[in-house]
């Protein structure tokens, strides 16, 4: 251990007690779950930092939506500001809308369009119940796993190989929200950035019989506001500088390498980062001394760029996720929806 998580080490101790007996009070009924008028599928993970929720709430809902169910996102929207839109203001029509400027609510959105409803906010309860009254009947709890206070009827868990247990500790000396022990309440398990990961199979077993699967990241495309959209064979001719404030920014970079990037630079700043223009200035002088010839950065990172862009490209890379034996995942929720005996289907 580190001195900085020696020093941690008894915070985490208390927070780890406080995390086991919520979640005790929870499974023995002592505190109440609600339950909302629909399914509801539950995608979360066990450390703070990316796992690759976003991607895999995406994945479910296009599912879903192929199979002509009516979908609701519920989201905390973090580091975001909800606002009503009345209808006939702004392009809100049917009722009134709620915009967000959540950097992950404005990535789904501009993914599923008008597909698919929105609740945002800290209450999932209330915005599901209101979601309900307008029609839906399959929801997706976003960050859900240990939202204990809304009943789900699939918790799906998310790993992530590249730091699968947040350094063994739980915050705020490591990364855990909570022991690994909690994945006893996952239905379905899986590790994403990876397509055999073992030895975390066998950590994951000493906890839970759940079914584990695999997912890794997919490129779909490389685009800018200004430029035509950019073969991998023109990217892959470019000297990148990386920028990003997501949670795992060492998994992007080497996401880029590996689908053959020429990095020759990076800055990193804290998830959900809003940029100034002082933060862009500073990017694109740091990327020229680098050698760089255009800026990339995630498509969360997109919607909290500033509008007073620098004088280099900056290059956005849009990227979904690839579930190895996806169909089979996808039986496997629908199995865990009918066990629960719901009357939705």
């Amino acid at each position: 251990m580190t001195l900085k998580e020696t020093l941690l080490w008894p915070l985490s101790l208390v927070y780890g007690a406080v995390a086991r007996l919520r979640a005790l009070g929870y499974r023995k009924k002592i505190f109440r779950q609600r339950r909302l008028d629909g399914v509801v599928i539950s995608v979360g993970n066990l450390t703070v930092g990316g796992t690759g929720k976003t991607p895999m709430v995406l994945w479910i809902a296009e599912r879903l939506l192929a199979e002509g169910k009516s979908v609701a996102i519920l989201t905390r929207g973090y580091r975001g500001k909800s606002v009503i839109r009345e209808p006939g203001k702004s392009g809100a029509s049917g009722g009134s809308e709620i915009f967000s400027t959540s950097d992950e609510v404005q990535l789904l959105k501009s993914r599923v369009g008008e597909h698919v409803m929105f609740g945002v906010g800290p209450d999932r309860y209330r915005n599901g119940v209101v979601l309900a009254g307008r029609g839906v009947k399959w929801f997706i709890l976003d960050d859900g796993f240990q939202h204990l206070q809304l009943a789900r009827d699939v918790n799906i868990v998310l790993i992530d190989a590249s730091k699968p247990f947040g350094g063994g500790h739980l915050l705020p000396a490591g990364r855990l929200r909570e022991p690994r022990s909690a994945l006893k309440r996952a239905d379905l398990i899986v590790i994403t950035r990876s397509s055999h990961a073992p030895a975390i199979e066998s950590v994951v077993r000493h906890y839970s019989d759940a079914p584990i699967f695999y997912a890794h990241t997919k490129l779909d495309s490389v685009h800018s506001r200004l430029q035509p959209q950019l073969t991998l064979a023109e990217a892959c001719g470019k000297a990148f500088f990386v920028f990003c404030g997501i949670g795992n920014p060492g998994a992007f970079v080497e996401d880029l390498r590996e689908w053959g990037f020429k990095i020759v630079g990076q800055k990193f700043f804290r998830d959900h980062h809003r940029y100034s223009p002082g933060d862009m200035a500073e990017i694109e002088k740091e990327a020229r001394k680098a050698g760089a010839t255009g800026l990339i950065c995630t498509e969360k990172d997109s919607f909290n760029l500033s509008e007073t862009l620098p004088s280099m490209d900056v290059w956005v890379c849009a990227i979904s996720l690839h579930v190895d034996e996806g169909d089979k995942l996808w039986r496997g929720i629908m199995t865990e929806v009918q066990s629960r005996a719901r009357d939705i289907l």
